[in-house]
């Protein structure tokens, strides 16, 4: 036996990091699968299929989407397991594994720390663990400070014990950027409770989970060594996350104040403070404090879209083309219009690798949004246009806001939007690499030709 699993870990050990991440991750999905259908897990049913294979590969990415209420539907085994899924697959399952061997007293691989980088999308091996180290300190520090801070507001309305856990789970949920949350299903509550207060502390944590484990690196260096200067992938991080964040308040706000919008009869202060949780939360939380959420108007809903699609940097706890990809095109778009050879921002340029990247980025997300929206609508006849995007792009983006149209789906539609899922946490250049180390390699180079553009 343990011949046989040294050979299995020598063999994993030769993939290339990619193929180990998509293979690591699917086999995480099987298992949460598998946990998921126990009779206990289930409040009053055990879990169908469909139900826990949708459920773990939507905690497993951070995602959100559900096709069952966790408030209702679960245990408290079951909502427990869950938020152990969603802190899983926010760190990481590679984290997971350099703990696990940090345990069992095992030296991390060069493989497997190749893994990390690639998967955190660090630039350098050097004091990897070290580094991994510290932010996850820092991770369940932050998660904590929310926790104990949600459960002090919270424990006059739902009691001690109980808000023990509706705090653990939503900290965990909003900096994880997963989108989950137990209030829908519990008698007197329609969602996530929208006073100041709670708003706050949750946008905080979607907030600094959406940064990315490279910027949240840097800024603890920045805080422990003083002469430490952020780097230009963290300023221009934070320079569009409050871009985008000002944007989708702004255009929110103008939007649901219209006569007979969702926020008409509101106050001008309440609606900004809901307007500028929901541009936070569009990006990738997918918590929402609205309670007529699935009556916003079409250019609400519109902008929510381009909100997710862009979704949060890099290397962070949620999904989409990222704010790096978003920004590397723009100051691409930009260097052209200049007539210059190479963007350049800050007293720096960019290399032309960057610009490839963000356009296969770019491209590759087009392409499976819309071939899975069109399979969808082929496969689902009389579905709306609108709906189906909306869930569809809320997939890969890994945020988790939904109009109420999954659960609707067949079993094929909600397979297909777990794929989306799946593609959406690994990223559209892992999935690239897997395919490209598959095949094989080509030796021969063809003559150039010009097309018109």
């Amino acid at each position: 036996m343990s011949t046989r699993l040294q050979w299995v870990g020598s063999f994993s050990r030769r993939l290339p990091t990619a193929i180990r991440l998509a293979f690591g991750l699917a086999l995480m999905v099987f298992v949460s699968t598998l946990l998921l259908m126990l009779p206990w897990v289930g409040a009053e049913r055990p879990l169908q299929f469909n139900e826990a294979l949708f459920t773990a590969t939507s905690a497993l990415t951070v995602t959100g989407l559900s096709i069952i209420t966790p408030g209702s539907d679960l245990s408290l085994i079951g909502q427990i397991t869950l938020l152990v899924l969603i802190q899983v697959g926010g760190v990481g399952y590679m984290v997971v594994s350099v703990i696990v061997f940090r345990i069992l007293g095992r030296s991390i691989s060069f493989a497997d720390r190749l893994a990390l980088r690639d998967s955190f999308g660090l630039l350098d091996l050097n004091a990897i663990v070290e580094l991994i180290r510290r932010v996850l300190f820092a991770v369940f520090s932050l998660e904590f400070i929310g926790a104990l801070l949600l459960w002090l507001h919270w424990r006059a309305d739902l009691g001690n014990e109980r808000a023990i856990l509706f705090a653990v789970f939503h900290s965990v949920s909003a900096f994880c950027n997963a989108g989950f949350d137990l209030f829908v299903g519990t008698p007197g509550f329609t969602g996530i409770p929208s006073d100041n207060f709670s708003l706050s502390v949750i946008a905080i944590l979607i907030l600094i989970g959406g940064l990315g484990i490279p910027v949240v690196a840097d800024l603890i260096f920045l805080f422990v060594r003083r002469s430490h200067n952020l780097s230009l992938h963290s300023r221009l991080t934070l320079i569009v996350t409050a871009f985008l964040v000002v944007l989708g308040s702004i255009g929110l706000f103008v939007a649901e104040t219209q006569p007979g919008a969702t926020m008409a009869t509101l106050p001008n202060g309440r609606a900004l403070a809901l307007s500028t949780f929901q541009s936070i939360s569009a990006r990738t939380a997918g918590l929402s404090a609205l309670d007529n959420f699935y009556d916003l108007s079409a250019s609400s809903q519109l902008l929510k879209i381009s909100l997710m699609f862009i979704g949060t940097a890099p290397a962070s706890m949620g999904g989409g083309i990222t704010t790096g990809t978003f920004t590397v095109l723009i100051l691409a778009l930009w260097a052209f219009a200049r007539g210059r050879e190479a963007p350049r921002i800050f007293g720096r340029s960019l290399g032309a690798a960057a610009v490839r990247r963000a356009s296969a980025v770019l491209t590759i997300s087009l392409l499976v949004v819309i071939s899975v929206t069109w399979i969808l609508l082929i496969t689902h006849p009389g579905a709306p246009l609108d709906k189906v995007l909306f869930e569809v792009i809320s997939a890969f983006a890994t945020c988790g806001l939904s109009l109420g149209y999954t659960s609707n789906l067949s079993f094929f539609g909600q397979f297909m939007i777990g794929l989306v899922m799946f593609w959406g946490r690994l990223g559209a250049l892992s999935i690239i690499l897997v395919l490209a180390q598959l095949a094989p390699p080509h030796l021969i180079v063809y003559p150039e030709e010009q097309i018109l553009i």
